[in-house]
């Protein structure tokens, strides 16, 4: 095995044990990046200088045995979160040449623990997108088939854990980016329940749905790095102070005894009317996850059949409050305080030209609905109906978790798609996050775990729903179907 393909466990044990350095564990990251990234396109932004200093910094640290949790682990992080003076452009030209002065609290927490950062991940722009093709640098490739998406929107993070060129990454899920891209690419992707981890340092997309996770090769390496992660932030007031459970340990807990839901409306034909469209569960996808449910039932879960009866409306509901929110949050990039600018005789053209420059299409569908859908007249009839009919999501949601443990669904109604095959059909690319929006619109955690691969080699991903910040048994499930397979 090859250093740049182990696991965070493996790598914190074998640095402890001068096993191999710091610099060595680095270098053979960067070395996968260089022989890979123009293929896949996974990193925007390479920091090999400062990550070979930290790397060698870390070194020194271990030698004097002051090494923290992470020290001397190398990680990504995804372009749409600030990193303190490394380029971030969240995958758009506006924020083409903008180094950040400040760092998101959750890389500053994994930077704290000793983790080096070995660049910025690829991904559709400030996050809109199912695909990753609605990057400004390019699409990123799905490692297990180059003609395959990696999944969106953080589609460079996940491939670039898949194909070993980090450790581990960290990513944002606003209705889906960190779960779907996860299952397409074969790695453990959380979304954290709402307020778990500090939003503070994200390129906001959404605020009400935001949240800030961890993509991995296990679902032991995700415990740990939650238990770093995780916490309130006086700079981020809707983090709650709940105290942060120890993951590492909760994983290792038998989950015999528990009973597991099994949504009815996740394994039917999904969307329908109430989200424009429908989309059916592909063949392989539906047998690879009912045998995760029989093998649950084997470990001694009791398995339950149950409804959310408004998962429907999710999708409507999603694409209704993100681009509200998405309009609001855009606003501040008008190429004159910070990013990309387009020179112009008067300041609406220069507001017009920069953006019209500076943002995919995707971006400007997006801020187009939001901005109609608040607008006087008609934030009643949308953005107010849209919360009310969330309200019902999370509902149903508490109704179901009086009754059981946790979900199970599958992660993504079909493997990974071909690059350009749903490109020109937006409601088509919405609907590929018809499993994972409703959660995220409810604030609830969700964990996706691969759980095999089709006859042709693709990735199948299972998502696991738990209780509002109850992270700890869905990782518990997560890591026995894990240890199963």
């Amino acid at each position: 095995m090859e250093l740049n393909e182990l696991t965070i466990k493996e790598s914190v044990e074998g640095l402890k044990k001068k096993k191999f350095s710091a610099m060595e564990l680095t270098e053979a990251c960067l070395s996968q990046i260089k022989k890979r990234n123009k293929e896949l396109n996974a990193f925007i932004t390479v920091n090999e200088e400062e990550a070979l200093t930290d790397a060698k910094t870390a070194d020194v640290l271990i030698s004097e045995k002051k090494a923290g949790a992470l020290t001397g682990v190398p990680f990504s992080v995804k372009d749409a979160i600030v990193t303190e003076g490394i380029r971030s452009t969240g995958a758009a030209k506006i924020l083409d040449k903008y180094i950040p002065p400040y760092e998101a609290t959750v890389i500053k927490k994994l930077r704290a623990a000793g983790g080096v950062v070995i660049g910025k991940n690829n991904c559709d722009a400030f996050g809109h997108g199912a695909s990753n093709e609605n990057s400004m640098y390019g699409p990123v490739k799905n490692p297990h088939d180059t003609t395959k998406v990696a999944g969106g929107s953080s589609g460079g993070s996940a491939a670039a854990v898949a194909d070993h060129e980090c450790i581990f990454s960290v990513a944002e899920d606003t209705g889906g980016s960190i779960r779907q891209p996860a299952a397409f690419c074969g790695v453990v992707g959380l979304r954290p329940s709402y307020g778990r981890n500090s939003r503070f340092g994200i390129m906001p997309m959404a605020s009400s749905l935001d949240t800030v996770g961890p993509i991995a090769k296990t679902v032991e390496d995700i415990a740990m790095l939650m238990e770093i992660m995780a916490g309130a932030d006086v700079k981020d007031a809707t983090t709650v102070s709940d105290e942060v459970p120890k993951y590492s340990k909760e994983i290792s807990k038998d989950i015999k005894g528990m009973t597991i839901g099994v949504p009815k409306e996740y394994y039917s034909a999904l969307g329908g009317p109430a989200s424009g469209g429908e989309i059916s569960i592909d063949d392989e996808v539906l047998r690879a996850v009912q045998n995760q449910i029989a093998k649950l039932k084997s470990l001694g879960c009791k398995i339950v059949d149950v409804s959310l009866p408004y998962t429907k409306y999710a999708m409507a509901v999603y694409y209704i409050l993100v681009p509200s929110e998405d309009s609001s949050n855009l606003a501040r990039l008008d190429g004159v305080r910070y990013g990309s600018r387009v020179e112009a005789k008067n300041l609406f053209d220069l507001y017009a030209e920069s953006r019209a420059q500076g943002f995919p299409e995707e971006v400007k569908r997006r801020i187009l609905i939001g901005t109609y859908a608040l607008s006087a007249g008609y934030y009643d009839a949308y953005y107010k109906k849209a919360q009310k009919v969330r309200t019902l999501i999370k509902n149903d949601f508490d109704k179901v978790f009086k009754k059981v443990d946790a979900l199970i669904t599958p992660t993504t109604p079909s493997p990974a798609f071909g690059l350009g095959e749903k490109l020109n059909d937006p409601l088509s690319l919405y609907l590929a996050d018809v499993m994972v929006s409703p959660a995220a619109v409810a604030g609830m955690p969700a964990l996706s775990v691969p759980v095999g691969k089709t006859k042709s080699g693709l990735p199948i991903g299972a998502q696991i729903i738990g209780a509002r910040l109850d992270e700890s048994t869905i990782l518990r499930v997560g890591n026995f179907l894990e240890k199963n397979n």
